[in-house]
């Protein structure tokens, strides 16, 4: 009889090691990436396109997690989750998911391309070589912008962080990460996204709300279409409210209805420029001019980019002027004081309610009424 170990052997074929060479290959391209190690990057295949796209990221770690893995042959495509750091910036890696293809020459895989993973959304040095400006509490990366253009933008961040902690009295980053594409479709590449919903808007601000303070960093990114067109003021007001949603981002939650998270970040954009109503808010001054002013303070449809444009530029002035109202009538800390307590809920239902009875002593109908007259004095 046959030893157990014996028996074990027979017949056996020997394991694909080829998963595990292609995870060691993934791990030395991230390597190279992280040590600026040009030459370690081209030995593991592939056009050195990305890499000369991020030579100027400041990257803080870089590593492929594989996912997928299918083999025919020589050949061979897998699937990745690519996390990522920036330093200064993210606490936490950014997850993107990417598509390699690879082959196997002399003994060896080598990668032959990588892009996006199907349904993925491009990362910015898919669409070029990206540049890089730092300002004193900013960073701004952009694709195929003069360097000029990219340390205005530097400049209006460095002076939107002032501005916000002055207005959110709350511990944040005080830092932004900036993103500057091309065009408005490579911004929306960037959010996976049509482009068509994203027509006018200068900028929108990404991350997860309610985060414990390791989470990514916030991106914000511009649409330079739209952004291009604002005076200096508006820039200023657009990168201001943006850079409100970086700092206000643990205090956002499921519970935080689009009106007050918009109508606060307008507000402090807004904050000292002594721009009035009746010209930061045309469109719901004409409702109030036509005797048709809302009944209800906006509800999150209301938001949505791919919309009528009136009705979302009414539902950003209403939201404003609401956040204005508490900032008049109750005082600025009363106002960050109830976004605080609407966003320290789990759920929608009862939040809007239960802060508006503790911190300021009212209720939805009583609110809404006042809201209404607050309209028609500053519009009428």
């Amino acid at each position: 009889m046959l030893a157990p170990a014996v028996l074990a052997g027979c017949g056996g074929s020997a394991r694909d090691t080829a998963p595990d060479d292609v995870r060691r290959l993934l791990d030395r391209r991230a390597a190279a990436v992280l040590d600026r190690d040009e030459r370690a990057y081209r030995a593991t295949g592939g056009p050195v396109t990305a890499y000369d796209n991020l030579r100027e990221v400041p990257l803080a770690s870089w590593a492929y997690r594989v996912r997928d893995f299918d083999r025919d042959g020589a050949r061979a495509t897998v699937t990745a989750e690519l996390r990522y750091r920036v330093a200064g910036h993210d606490r936490a890696p950014l997850t993107a998911d990417r598509a390699l293809t690879l082959q196997r020459r002399d003994g060896r895989w080598h990668v032959t391309g990588e892009r996006p993973a199907r349904r993925a959304a491009r990362q910015l040095w898919d669409q070029g070589r990206v540049d890089a400006v730092r300002g004193t509490r900013s960073l701004v990366l952009g694709v195929g912008r003069a360097p000029r253009d990219l340390r205005r933008y530097a400049e209006l961040a460095d002076g939107a962080v002032p501005a916000v902690r002055a207005a959110w009295p709350r511990p944040w980053a005080g830092r932004v990460l900036v993103l500057v594409p091309r065009s408005l479709d490579g911004m929306a590449d960037l959010l996976g996204a049509p482009a068509a919903g994203y027509q006018g808007i200068a900028a929108v601000t990404t991350g997860e709300t309610g985060g414990p303070g390791t989470a990514p960093a916030d991106r914000i990114i511009v649409n330079p279409d739209a952004y291009g067109v604002l005076g200096d003021l508006g820039k200023q007001v657009v990168l201001t409210h943006e850079t409100t949603h970086v700092a206000t981002r643990a205090h956002t939650s499921r519970a935080t209805p689009l009106w007050l998270s918009e109508g606060f970040a307008d507000w402090v954009g807004y904050r000292g420029t002594g721009r009035p109503p009746a010209q930061a808010a045309p469109a719901l001054r004409r409702a109030v001019a036509e005797g048709a002013p809302p009944a209800a303070l906006p509800e999150d449809d209301d938001f949505g980019f791919g919309g009528d444009a009136r009705r979302l530029a009414r539902a950003y002035e209403g939201a404003w002027l609401a956040c204005r109202m508490i900032a008049d009538e109750w005082g600025a800390r009363k106002l960050t004081d109830f976004y605080a307590a609407v966003g320290a809920h789990d759920e929608r239902p009862g939040a809007v309610a239960d802060a508006l009875r503790d911190v300021l002593d009212t209720d939805q109908e009583e609110f809404t009424a006042r809201w209404r007259a607050y309209l028609r004095r500053e519009l009428g």
